[in-house]
This record gives C-alpha cells, structure tokens and sequence, in this order.
C-alpha cells in the first residue's frame, strides 16, 4: 500500500533545544517509517523577519546538521530556496487567497510586534503578512495528506486547506490533496527558569536547555531549575516540579518517573533527586545526538552535498505540482 505524505518545516532562526525536540523533531524521526515524509528548512520564511543574510547561510548549515544528528533521513531533508517552486507556487496560491483571510490569522499580530522590537524603523514586511500562503505552498506542493501541528498552528493549516479548496472549486477538479492535522501525544516542555511560560530560544539562554551543550551546562540549567515559588496549594505539584517531571517522562526514563512520583505522592520527594534524575536524563539523550553531529561536522562538505542532492530530487516533485498548476490555471509551461 502507497505510504501517505507528510510535510513538517522548521526555520532556521536559531538552536535546537528539548523543547523542539520533544515538541516536534523525535517525533518526525519515528514518523519516518510509516510516512513518506517532506521535511524542510524554510529560508524563505526566515526573512520574513529582520534578519543578517551571513547569519541566515550559517543558521541554515547549522539546523541540516542538527536534524540530521539527531536522526532526520538526508533523503527526506530539503532547503526550501533550493527548491523555487515554493515561491513560485505561492504567488499562484495568492491569487486564490482572499485579503480578509490573512487579516484574520492571529499571528500576524504577534509578529508584527517582534518585528518592531527588532527593527530600528519599526518595519514590518509585506512577506510577515503574507507568509501563511507561502506556508500553503511549503504543504500543497507535495500533496501532503497530512501536517504535524500542534494547537497554536492550527489557523495555518486550516488556511491551507481553504486555500486547497477554493483552488480545486475555481478550476472544477478535485486536483490538490486537503491535508490533515496529525495530532500525536508530545510533552509540552516548559521552560526550566519560568515554568509559567514555553521553553524558547527566543526568551533567551536561561529559558531553554540547548540539545546539543556540554554535559556540565546541561546539568547547572537543571540544578537552577525552579521548583516550589511558594504559591502552591499543599498536596498539589508546582509547575516547576511537573515540568521535570514532564522531562523525565519525555526521556522514556519511566521506571524513574514512577519511583520519584511515589515519593511526591507520599510526601516524601527530595528536588535534588529529581533534578539529578532529570538532568542524567537529558545527557543521556544528548549524548549520542551530540556524538553523531560531531561526526557529520567531520565531513562537512560531503554532508552539504547529500542535502544539496536531495533537495535537488525532492524538487522534482515540486516542479511537476508547479507543471501541473500552471497547466490548470492557464500559465504558460516551461519544458523541465
């Protein structure tokens, strides 16, 4: 029976820490063997907001690695201005797209406040505005059936599927595949300094816990990891304690989780326990991602030209979606 499509993207806007793996790239790995799965380092979308192009060319590199030691397949792993069509997808797509629509997706807002704290001349690009439909691109063009989403993505894949809609209606045939959320059971990883808010690079170092660090930095984030703040009902489990607990549980250290939740539950938990055990946790998980990275960085160029060469191959399945489009929508084709 003929694999189903999955596409799932990541921008290459800064590290990966536990939150993005246990949030989203453990689970593209296990995917692996059961989808055919489109997995890409969307550029495009990072200049969306202020940006350095040198630090762009080197954040890119640096993400293919990351995914690829952390057990990404290279055949499945594209980048995205390598494959054009996306761009060129996305203008047709925009064309199908109602203005309304974008004014209603929620992050624009958002957005556009972070794009003014970065930029001196309070800038905000027409690309922020627009990106959901380049998103609706990154998706359709490769007909994917379904899309890894978490709750907060949801607007953004409902759009597509919109946009997928009134596309086949306008040109009266069934032609792309509306794609589905594909919800699975992920930890939501809060952040080890401020359990109260999401592990994120962009809160800076303190609120998130870098996958690829050394062991000794990995185990002082954790030894200062908040626990009790004094304001918890007695019986009831803090949120800094349930977000170790949440870590430990997202190790598969399950033997450990259960030991220390019935000493929480006879009142006799010791933090330090805890956080020894979360933080032998996370190095163990580290350390063979870290190993395997260490050993793609000793044969950079070979690595960049096996992404290069299957974002080369993936491409082929874009450009025929693109071929097809055009020929629906009445463009003029180029020979490929």
């Amino acid at each position: 029976m003929e694999k189903k499509t999955i596409l799932s993207c990541i921008q290459p806007t800064g590290k990966l820490h536990f939150g993005n793996y246990f949030g989203a790239i453990e689970n593209w790995v296990r995917l692996q063997s059961e989808y055919d799965c489109f997995y890409g380092i969307v550029n495009y979308h990072a200049m969306t907001m202020p940006y350095s192009p040198d630090k762009l060319r080197t954040t890119v590199w640096d993400i293919a690695f990351n995914l690829l030691a952390c057990g990404i397949k290279k055949e499945h792993l594209f980048i995205q201005s390598l494959v054009p069509e996306h761009a060129e997808l996305s203008w047709i797509l925009n064309c199908f797209t109602s203005y309304g629509q974008l004014t209603r997706m929620t992050q624009f807002k958002d957005k556009s406040a972070q794009s003014k704290d970065k930029s001196d001349d309070n800038f905000i690009s027409a690309g922020l505005f627009d990106y959901p439909v380049l998103q609706a691109a990154d998706i359709l063009i490769y007909q994917a059936s379904y899309v890894p989403v978490g709750k907060d993505q949801e607007q953004h894949l409902e759009l597509s599927r919109n946009i997928a809609l009134r596309f086949n209606h306008i040109i009266g045939k069934e032609y792309f595949v509306c794609p589905e959320p594909l919800y699975t059971e992920i930890p939501k990883v809060m952040s080890t300094a401020d359990p109260t808010r999401k592990m994120s690079a962009s809160l800076g170092e303190k609120h998130n816990i870098d996958l690829f660090a050394e062991e000794a930095k990995i185990r002082k984030q954790i030894r200062s990891a908040v626990t009790d703040t004094g304001e918890t009902p007695e019986g009831q489990m803090s949120p800094g304690v349930e977000n170790l607990f949440s870590l430990l549980k997202a190790c598969q250290q399950i033997e450990a989780y259960d030991s220390l939740m019935d000493d929480h539950a006879q009142g006799q938990l010791k933090y330090v326990d805890l956080k020894q055990a979360v933080a032998d946790a996370l190095v163990g998980v580290s350390a063979p991602i870290r190993a395997k990275k260490q050993e793609l960085l000793g044969d950079k160029k070979a690595v960049k030209n096996q992404v290069k060469a299957s974002s080369a191959e993936i491409r082929k399945k874009a450009q025929q979606t693109v071929k097809e489009v055009k020929e629906l929508t009445g463009l003029l084709n180029v020979r490929f």
